[in-house]
C-alpha cells in the first residue's frame, strides 16, 4: 500500500471548502465531485468523529455497493480522518476475509488549510498498488471538480464573438 497525496487550491474559507466536500449542509455537493468515481456515488452515515459512514454507489448492473468506514477524526475547518475497515456488497457487511485484509484499516485524510480567503485542500490516502494507476488518472480530476463545486462555476468561461459583440459563455 502506498500513501498518496492530491491537492487543489479553493477560493473558499476552510470551513466552506470542507462543508461543501462532505455535503454536510447539501449532499449534493458531495455527490457532484465523487461522481468523478462512480457517477451514483453518495454517503450513508455521520461525519461525527466516531461515527459509522458508508460510501456508496451502484456498478453497471445496478448492485449496490461500496466501502464501510469510521470517521477517526472530524476537526471543523481542518482535518477529517477516515479510516476504511470493510465492504459492503448489496446489503451485506464485509468486514473480514480475503476481500479486505490486505487493505483493512486504511485512511483517507482531508486537510483544510486555509490563508487569506484561499483554501487548500489535501487528501492523502491509502491506496493499493494495483489501484494506483486509477487514482493517480482519476483523483486529480476529481479535484478539480471539487473546486468547479465550491467555487459554483460549471466550466471556464469563453470570450467569443457573435454579430460583432462579445460574450461569455
Amino acid at each position: 500500500m502506498q500513501k498518496k497525496q492530491y491537492s487543489v487550491n479553493v477560493n473558499a474559507s476552510a470551513a466552506k471548502a470542507q462543508d461543501m466536500m462532505l455535503g454536510i449542509t447539501d449532499k449534493n455537493t458531495y455527490e457532484q465531485w465523487t461522481a468523478v468515481f462512480n457517477p451514483s456515488s453518495t454517503f450513508e452515515g455521520s461525519w461525527d468523529t466516531g461515527s459509522k459512514i458508508y460510501f456508496l454507489g451502484c456498478d453497471e448492473k445496478g448492485k449496490r455497493g461500496g466501502m464501510i468506514a469510521r470517521i477517526a477524526e472530524n476537526t471543523p475547518g481542518k482535518t477529517v480522518s477516515i479510516q476504511h475497515y470493510g465492504i459492503l456488497d448489496g446489503d451485506n457487511e464485509i468486514t473480514d476475509g480475503p476481500q479486505v485484509d490486505s487493505w483493512a484499516g486504511g485512511f483517507e485524510n482531508y486537510y483544510f488549510n486555509e490563508k487569506d480567503g484561499m483554501t487548500q485542500i489535501l487528501v492523502e490516502i491509502d491506496v493499493m498498488d494495483e489501484h494506483l494507476d486509477y487514482f493517480e488518472n482519476t483523483y486529480p480530476k476529481a479535484m478539480l471538480k471539487l473546486k468547479e463545486v465550491i467555487e459554483g462555476y460549471v466550466g471556464f468561461p469563453f470570450l467569443v464573438q457573435i454579430k460583432n459583440r462579445f460574450s461569455f459563455i
